[in-house]
């Protein structure tokens, strides 16, 4: 075989290969498991609740990502960790400060890059104007949302008190 035949048939197998590759497909990505991800997503809401009841601001604001929104009614939006930090710690300054939840409910995206938590809450505090302690019940809705080093984080929370229920007449 001539050198100019030989070089003619390494470009056409390096042609074939190459055309090859071009029709492979991508492989396909693992599936996601979306109760992994809402059991995560709950224990770190369970920790974010265990350290506001230790009085910790810091550790509290510490799954929040970095654009983070709170809505807390009554209270202006807070913007990024360092509001909501700010905010914290006006709240577990108070020695009465604690907040329980219930009726906990994680929707987690089928792409799992999102998740919805949702409960109920009850917050005691000692109310500013009377000073007495206070008990105040409402939703919770906290949105998370994967960061770019694949960590879930605290995208958004909202905080809506409801009011108290009045006793039936009779």
């Amino acid at each position: 075989m001539t050198k100019g035949k030989l070089a003619g048939v390494a470009m056409s197998v390096a042609l074939a290969a190459s055309l090859g590759a071009c029709n492979k497909t991508e492989p396909a990505k693992p599936a996601v498991d979306t109760t992994k991800t809402a059991g995560s997503v709950k224990a770190d809401m369970a920790q974010l609740v265990a350290d506001f009841n230790a009085h910790d601001a810091t550790k509290s604001v510490s799954q929040d990502a970095p654009d983070y929104i709170g809505m807390f009614h009554g209270q202006p939006n807070v913007n990024g960790p360092a509001g909501d930090l700010a905010l914290t710690k006006q709240q577990v300054a108070d020695p009465a400060a604690k907040v329980t939840v219930s009726d906990e409910t994680v929707d987690v995206a089928s792409a799992g890059d999102m998740a919805v938590y949702r409960a109920t809450y009850a917050y005691s505090f000692t109310d500013p104007k009377t000073k007495k302690p206070m008990t105040e019940v409402g939703n919770w809705i906290v949105g998370y949302k994967q960061q770019p080093d694949g960590a879930m984080k605290l995208a958004w929370s909202v905080v809506s008190d409801t009011p108290a229920i009045a006793p039936a007449s009779k």
